[in-house]
């Protein structure tokens, strides 16, 4: 039987993010098999399911839909093998005061390269990087507790490493996709329901300015395509109104629902990822099981997430006359990186994660517990 764990969240549902997605996709995987994976997370809209545990929250004034969670133990989730933290800050630090308590392995994973999120709190440039140095000072403090740290890329379990100077085991697995849900399929209502013709280059996820979504607004001008964004955030109202200063199609579409997605993907040529900051970048893996090939910053993990001439090409990050040359080379290549983006799809699978999972967990456990 595989062991029993307790997953500690800072985010979750309803929130749609890469770290609630694996939460989510990596509990629905591990118990299906006869596992026990409960979830600690901040009290928000969403109704707790069985073994999904929140706990009281407040709202995070610099952060949309982000919620802080009080550091507390639920007792239903006192008797676990294991403790999987997924945030190193408030219910971060609950998950290490249970592992602590109970004497069980803490494993934390590390989604968010937090340092590259100083902006928000100010743009006086020194004080950004106090802010940035305070904080992967306190990541270091944090990691170097846990008994591992998984990082989603080699290029973010190099960073923990080589700048952060997290000194305990770190260990690479991959968020992975569903690829039962993530394919190709006919796009062909999708492509109605937003008047779609033509060729289409889009993103989607969050709105942050961190990603860089300016960029592709810019870059539409030059392109003999549709531009479309799905997904929501605090830029968004910033890059509407830039939007109508190109001569361009560009649409945003807003919030998808998960069933909308693989068609959104089916339908674009090529996937737009400007982003610089990304741990992993899952809307690029899904974009690959649906066989869209992606352009990306060749920055953080994109620069390993994406295979170059192969599953799409990289661009020099800020660059925007690359980053039309590399999308229209992805547009005119599209039927051959497609095919290689679909070969890949067993190795950027959920169930390969999870079997890597469970074997971190098995590298920290005692013999007799798994």
């Amino acid at each position: 039987m595989r062991p029993s764990v307790a997953a500690f969240t800072d985010t979750y549902l309803p929130t749609v993010n890469g770290v609630t997605y694996t939460i989510r996709s990596w509990r629905d995987r591990w118990e299906a098999d006869d596992g026990r994976m409960d979830v600690v997370y901040p009290r928000s809209s969403h109704a707790p399911e069985r073994g999904e545990y929140p706990v009281g929250s407040v709202s995070f004034p610099f952060y949309d839909s982000y919620r802080v969670g009080a550091p507390r133990i639920p007792d239903a989730v006192s008797d676990v093998d294991l403790v999987h933290a997924h945030t190193a800050f408030a219910l971060g630090l609950a998950g290490l005061r249970l592992a602590r308590r109970i004497d069980v392995p803490l494993v934390a994973s590390y989604h968010t390269p937090t340092s590259e999120y100083t902006d928000y709190f100010t743009d006086i440039d020194r004080v950004a990087g106090a802010l940035s140095r305070v904080t992967e000072s306190y990541e270091r403090w944090y990691y170097d507790r846990a008994d591992l740290t998984i990082a989603p890329t080699e290029s973010a379990r190099t960073h923990l490493v080589d700048e952060v100077g997290v000194t305990t085991p770190v260990r690479t697995v991959s968020n992975g996709v569903d690829v039962d849900r993530f394919r190709p399929v006919d796009d062909a209502d999708f492509r109605d329901r937003y008047d779609l013709e033509g060729r289409v280059v889009g993103y989607t996820g969050r709105h942050g300015y961190e990603k860089r979504l300016r960029d592709l607004v810019d870059a539409a001008e030059a392109l003999d395509a549709t531009v479309v964004f799905g997904g929501d955030g605090p830029a968004r109202e910033d890059l509407e109104s830039r939007a109508e200063s190109v001569d361009a199609d560009v649409r945003f579409l807003g919030f998808l629902d998960r069933e909308e997605m693989p068609a959104f993907y089916t339908a674009l040529d090529a996937f737009a990822f400007p982003s610089p900051i990304e741990t992993q970048g899952l809307v690029a893996l899904e974009a690959f099981a649906c066989g869209t090939p992606v352009v990306g910053a060749d920055s953080g993990a994109l620069s390993q997430t994406i295979d170059d001439g192969v599953t799409g090409y990289h661009f020099e990050t800020g660059d925007v006359e690359d980053l039309v040359a590399k999308l229209r080379r992805a547009l005119d290549e599209r039927d051959r990186l497609s095919g290689n983006c679909l070969d890949r799809r067993d190795r950027i699978s959920v169930g390969r994660s999870v079997a890597d999972l469970e074997a971190v967990y098995e590298e920290v456990l005692p013999v007799a517990t798994v």
